[in-house]
Formats: structure tokens, C-alpha cells, sequence
């Protein structure tokens, strides 16, 4: 007789809802994970300690360029880092105490260590082997390296996202590699603390695959903020010594070889799934040509009884789209269906201002031969944008123009992560851009943006 209906293999965000919601649907779980505290890359070494110090560098910015014109008259403050760093890592010490207290509410046993998988319903774990009805591969991804570039965090030196928000002191200069979500974000961080950031991009534009209004509004705003960047730029190796790095890069359109000097080189050029020591090979999984594992549409791998979600399966690295697979897995286990809509998965970059989009592009959109039609809105029009000084930006929607059912979204400005749901629900429940036109907005907020642009889709809005 098994000893657990599932045990999920990674306590990251995918991994630790899914076991919530299986507890919840009565079946008897376990989690496996080898960190000394649950959560995962997210709340360990990602998302959640990159936002506390997006937070406390902002409320830095605010203080150097915005109080004194607000009437708040103090001298400049200082930057303790090793302050900083620890309030970030309380920050991380209670999401990741929170996620150890959901386990023990809902009963699911956390066995400690790192996973592996000698046969389909057995996972050993240190030297015990228990058995199992389903397991559920939740391992995540790590950080991708780049040829001719040596990450090593401990010198602090030349180090990727993990390294990068425990940096033993502030970089006079720091070049990221990659100006996508995690380059620009930790760039940000270390502008407003005093850094001379240099992002080196392979691609045209920053986020690349993003909607190119957005691409070209972000650059810009950035580059006022005082980033610097080098587009086009493929960088063809880093050489480093214990203090100091040259990073090397060849223009895509020819020219020569041209060299920059750093203190710190962040390499940031996306994550790969992690599923090594698992034993995967041995048991015949399915894996696609990117390394990552393959499943059906049920979540399922090629062996029976494995299933797999989150940065490990296909899709967008992001730890909502993990938990959403992780709760619908659990109700295919249950015997319930499981569904996500992929085709809703917003995406967030958490700069100042925020970036939020949902959807397709225009530029996906016409070249599949969809008749569109686009409603934008400046926050130059908001007026509670203006009132907090961030006006830069818009919210566009995009429409079928036949239907005028909402397709994608794009936010650039002032809690644009917040707002986009508002069209992410918009778009689950098939509304068109002028339901969204109808609907009452409170006044003021950042919301009557997305209002306005609604409006844009029909008539016209009303404040441009």
C-alpha cells in the first residue's frame, strides 16, 4: 500500500500550491526539498528579495529626486547595504516561514532533502525510499550561462541573479548581461544605488518579444533614469580577476571588437529548467529539444503516474503560471479537471515604472492576419499618475476589430502589475473593450487609464 497519494518533487511556487490544493482535495501529500526553507527560487533567491530592494531603491529615488519638489525638505539619505540586505532577507524569512506554516496546516510532510526517482511510484530521499500513487516534478529552473563567461558567485565578481542580491558592497560600475525582466530590474537596483549600469543586449530591444511601443517607451525611460545601453552587442566572453572584469562584445552589424570595464558583471540572460539527479534518463521520460520534460495536456510525462509543471514543462518561467498548473494538476490527481489558459498568463516586469502585459501583440496579431484595431491612453492624461510624478506611459488595448473582444494588453506606468488583471479577467470571461469602456471607475486612480484606453477602441476616449 503507498505511503502517499503524491509527492511533489520542489517546494517552489508550483510546488507548494499544488501540494496545498491536493491537501485541500484529501489526498495524502508529502514535498520534497533540499533548501533549508520551502519557497523555492522565488521567494528564496528571485522574486521576492529582488522586490524588497526594488522597493527600498525606490523609496531611495523618491528621496533624492521627488521629495524636495513635494515640500519635504531633508537632507539626502544614506545607504546602509548591510542594512538593506537585511531587511530583504526578512522580507525572504517570512514568505518562507508563511509557506512552512501552510504545510503543517494542511498536513502535508516535508522530507527533507534532495530527490530522486529509482522507479514510477518510488522517491528516495537521502537514504529512504517511499512510495507514492503520483509524483509530480515541480524542480524549477536556474539561471542559463552564456559561452566564454564563468559565473562564480562567491567572488562576487562576475555573477548571475543569485549572486547579484548579495553583493558584499555596492559596484562603482556594473555591467548586466541581458536586458530582459531580471536585467533590468537588478540593473535598476543598482543604478538608484549609485552604480554606472551598462546593459549589454544581443537583441534590438530591451524584453525582447514584448510589444515594440512598450520596448521603445521602456528604453527610453530607463535611459533617463541613467541606464545606459549597448544593443546589438553579442557579448563574446568575460575576463576577470578578483576585484575587477572586462567584458568583451562584438557589434551584430560589424565594427570591432569593443571592450568595457566593470566591477561587477551580472550576467542575466534568462533561466533553463533543472531537473539533474532526478533520474530521468533511466526512466525513459520524454524530454522536448530545449531539455525541458514533456507532458500532455493533463500535465503527464511519458511514464505513468509522473506528472511535471512550472519552468521544467514548456511555457513562460513565471512562478503564477507554476501554481496555476499546480492547482490544476491536483484536481486531475483528484479526478477533477485541471485547466489553465495559457493564453492569460500576464507578465510583469517590476521596475519603476512597472510593465505589465497580457495576450498577443499588435505584431503577432497582423502577422497572423488578424484584423485588429488599437485603443491607447497616455498617463499623461491620468490624473493621479500626474499626481505622484509618473506620467510617463500608457495602457493599450488591442481589439478583434469585428467582435471588439479584448485579444492582449500592454501596461506602461504606475502599478501597471496590479492593473493588468483587471484585463486578464476582462479576457477569461470573452469581454469586449467596450465592457471594459462601461464599466464604472473610481476616480482617481490609475485605473481610469485602462478605462480611457478601452474607450479609445470605440468612440474616442474622453481626457486626450
Amino acid at each position: 500500500m503507498s505511503q502517499y497519494d503524491v509527492i511533489i518533487i520542489g517546494a517552489g511556487p508550483g510546488g507548494y500550491v499544488s501540494a496545498v490544493r491536493c491537501a485541500q482535495l484529501g489526498l495524502k501529500t508529502a514535498i520534497v526539498e533540499g533548501r533549508e526553507t520551502l519557497g523555492g527560487t522565488c521567494l528564496n533567491v528571485g522574486c521576492i528579495p529582488s522586490k524588497a530592494l526594488l522597493h527600498a531603491t525606490h523609496m531611495l529615488h523618491e528621496a533624492e529626486h521627488n521629495f524636495a519638489g513635494m515640500g519635504l525638505k531633508a537632507k539626502a539619505p544614506t545607504v546602509d547595504w548591510a542594512q538593506m540586505k537585511s531587511y530583504k532577507d526578512d522580507v525572504v524569512s517570512q514568505n518562507t516561514g508563511g509557506v512552512e506554516f501552510l504545510m503543517k496546516k494542511n498536513k502535508i510532510d516535508w522530507l527533507k532533502g534532495w530527490a530522486t526517482i529509482p522507479a514510477a511510484g518510488k522517491v528516495t530521499v537521502g537514504d529512504t525510499t517511499y512510495d507514492t500513487k503520483n509524483i509530480v516534478i515541480a524542480s524549477g529552473s536556474v539561471p542559463s550561462t552564456l559561452p566564454g563567461v564563468e559565473v562564480d558567485n562567491d567572488k562576487g565578481v562576475v555573477v548571475d541573479s543569485t549572486g547579484a542580491l548579495v553583493l558584499g558592497k555596492v559596484p562603482k560600475k556594473m555591467v548586466v548581461i541581458g536586458a530582459g525582466v531580471i536585467g533590468l530590474e537588478l540593473g535598476s537596483v543598482y543604478q538608484r544605488l549609485g552604480a554606472e549600469v551598462t546593459v549589454v543586449e544581443y537583441m534590438d530591444a530591451v524584453c525582447p518579444g514584448m510589444d515594440k511601443d512598450v520596448q521603445r517607451t521602456f528604453k527610453r525611460i530607463l535611459e533617463k533614469q541613467g541606464l545606459k545601453f549597448i544593443m546589438g552587442a553579442a557579448v563574446q566572453g568575460v575576463d576577470a580577476t578578483k576585484t575587477k572584469a572586462k567584458v568583451k562584445y562584438q557589434p551584430k552589424k560589424g565594427g570591432d571588437e569593443e571592450v568595457l570595464d566593470a566591477d561587477v558583471v551580472l550576467v542575466a540572460t534568462g533561466r533553463k529548467p533543472y531537473a539533474e539527479g532526478l533520474g530521468l534518463d533511466a526512466l525513459g521520460v520524454k524530454m522536448t529539444e530545449r531539455g525541458q520534460i514533456a507532458v500532455d495536456g493533463h500535465w503527464a510525462t511519458s511514464v505513468k503516474g509522473i506528472y511535471a509543471i512550472g519552468d521544467v514543462i514548456e511555457g513562460p518561467m513565471l512562478a503564477h503560471k507554476a501554481e496555476d498548473e499546480g492547482m490544476a494538476v491536483a484536481d486531475v490527481l483528484a479526478g477533477n479537471h485541471g485547466h489553465v489558459n495559457y493564453g492569460v498568463i500576464p507578465g510583469v516586469v517590476y521596475t519603476t515604472p512597472e510593465v505589465a502585459t497580457v495576450g498577443q501583440t499588435e505584431d503577432a496579431l497582423k502577422a497572423a492576419g488578424h484584423k485588429i484595431k488599437v485603443g491607447k491612453f497616455s498617463f499623461m492624461g491620468n490624473a493621479r499618475a500626474k499626481a505622484i510624478g509618473q506620467a510617463d506611459g500608457f495602457v493599450k488595448i488591442i481589439a478583434d476589430k469585428e467582435t471588439d473582444r479584448v485579444l492582449g494588453a500592454a501596461i506602461i506606468g504606475p502599478a501597471a502589475g496590479d492593473m493588468i488583471h483587471e484585463i486578464c479577467v476582462a479576457m477569461e470571461f470573452g469581454a469586449s473593450a467596450q465592457d471594459i469602456a462601461l464599466t464604472c471607475h473610481a476616480h482617481p486612480t490609475y485605473s481610469e487609464a485602462v478605462r480611457e484606453a478601452a474607450l479609445a477602441c470605440g468612440d474616442g476616449p474622453i481626457h486626450a
